[in-house]
C-alpha cells in the first residue's frame, strides 16, 4: 500500500482516527446521552434507508485511510443493536492500513456477540459502565438493566480474546461519585483499565450544567488517596486520556478532561454519523454530507479528495473556546454522532 499523504487541518492536526456511528438507536436511556424524556416511545429514529449500508461505510473508511486514518472505532447509539455487525467488522479488518479496529458498547448484547466479533477481526473493545451497584447503574441506564449482565459481556469478551478491555465511566455530581473507588477496586489487577470521563455538554438533551461536572483532578485525587498513582506518558499524539498507573503495579486508570483541561490542540478525530455526515468535532453544529456523494456514484479518488478538503478546512476547538454562549449552540446529539 502506498503511504498516505499527511493531511493536516488549519491548526496542523493530522487525521488519524475515525469514529463511526453505525446506528442512532440504543437500548439504554442514559441521562447524559439519550434521556427517556426526549428519546421516548414516540421518538423518530432514522429511517432504515437513510442509514449508511456496510458497503458505504467501507468505502468511507478506505478513503479515510488514504488521507491518514489508522484507527477506526465503531460506535452508536449502541452498535450491537445493528444486525450482523460482525460482517462490517470483517470487511473493515481486511483494509490494509488500519492499525486499530475497535468498538464501544454498553455490553448489553456482548455475551452473545463477543466471539463472532473476535472471529471477524475486531482488535479490542471499550465497555461503558457507570457504576457497580444495580441501584445506581439502573438509575443511570434508565431501563432497569443489571450490572451482572454487563460483567458477563466483559467476561465473554475476555474468553474471545478481546482483552484487555477499556471501561468508560461518566461521573456526574450527585449521582455516581461513589462509583469511583468501587470501580477502581474492582478492576485493579484485572488487566483492564478504566477511563473516567467528565460529564460533557454534547447536544442539548442531557441537561448539562457545569456544577454537575466532577473534575478529573478530583477523580485522580480520590483514587490516589487509597492507591498511590503516578502519571504515564502518552503513547501517541492525540491520545484522549491522561493516564496514571498504580505504584504497586496493579494496572492503570485514565481520565478524559474535555471540560476542565481541553485537548483540542492534539485532536485527530473525525466522526461519521449513521446517516453519512462527517463531523470534525464532537461538539460540531453541522456535518458534511457524504451519503449523497456516495449514492451519486462518485469514484474512490473523488471521495478521498472530498475527505481531504473537509479535513484541511477544519478549525474546530470547541472545548478550548467553551463559554456560556457556545454551550447554547445547536450541537448534534451524542447518540447520533457517536462518543
Amino acid at each position: 500500500m502506498t503511504a498516505p499523504l499527511t493531511t493536516l487541518d488549519t491548526l496542523g492536526r493530522p487525521m488519524r482516527d475515525l469514529r463511526i456511528s453505525v446506528t442512532d438507536r440504543c437500548n439504554f436511556r442514559c441521562g447524559y446521552c439519550m434521556p427517556k424524556e426526549v428519546f421516548g416511545p414516540d421518538h423518530a429514529f432514522l429511517p432504515r434507508t437513510d442509514v449508511l449500508t456496510f458497503q458505504e461505510i467501507e468505502r468511507v473508511v478506505r478513503a479515510a485511510v488514504a488521507v491518514g486514518v489508522r484507527k477506526v472505532r465503531l460506535t452508536g447509539g449502541e452498535p450491537l443493536v445493528r444486525r450482523n455487525l460482525e460482517e462490517l467488522v470483517a470487511a473493515l479488518s481486511g483494509i490494509e492500513g488500519i492499525d486499530d479496529l475497535t468498538l464501544t458498547t454498553n455490553a448489553s448484547l456482548l455475551a452473545g456477540k463477543a466471539q463472532a466479533l473476535a472471529d471477524a477481526g475486531l482488535h479490542r473493545l471499550t465497555v461503558s459502565l457507570d457504576a457497580l451497584d444495580d441501584e445506581t447503574f439502573m438509575r443511570m441506564n434508565d431501563v432497569g438493566f443489571p450490572v451482572a449482565r454487563v460483567l458477563d459481556g466483559i467476561a465473554a469478551a475476555e474468553v474471545a480474546g478481546l482483552g484487555p478491555i477499556k471501561i468508560n465511566t461518566v461521573i456526574r455530581r450527585g449521582i455516581n461519585e461513589h462509583a469511583i473507588d468501587q470501580l477502581a477496586d474492582h478492576f485493579r489487577g484485572s488487566g483492564h483499565s478504566i477511563r473516567f470521563i467528565e460529564f460533557m455538554d454534547v447536544g442539548h438533551s442531557n441537561g448539562w450544567r457545569l456544577d454537575d461536572v466532577v473534575p478529573a483532578a478530583e477523580v485522580v485525587a480520590t483514587i490516589n488517596a487509597r492507591w498511590p498513582l503516578e502519571p504515564v506518558d502518552a503513547d501517541y499524539r492525540g491520545e484522549v486520556a491522561q493516564r496514571y498507573r498504580y505504584r504497586d503495579g496493579a494496572g492503570e486508570i485514565g481520565v478524559i478532561t474535555s471540560v476542565t483541561q481541553p485537548f483540542c490542540g492534539d485532536c485527530t478525530r473525525a466522526r461519521l454519523s449513521a446517516d453519512g455526515s462527517l463531523y470534525t468535532c464532537l461538539f460540531a453544529t453541522a456535518g458534511h454530507d457524504l451519503r449523497d456523494l456516495l449514492r451519486s456514484g462518485v469514484d474512490e479518488t473523488s471521495l478521498t479528495d472530498a475527505l481531504r478538503v473537509i479535513w484541511t478546512g477544519r478549525s474546530d476547538r470547541y472545548s478550548e473556546l467553551r463559554t456560556l454562549d457556545t454551550v447554547d449552540l445547536p450541537k448534534v446529539e451524542m447518540s447520533f454522532i457517536g462518543g
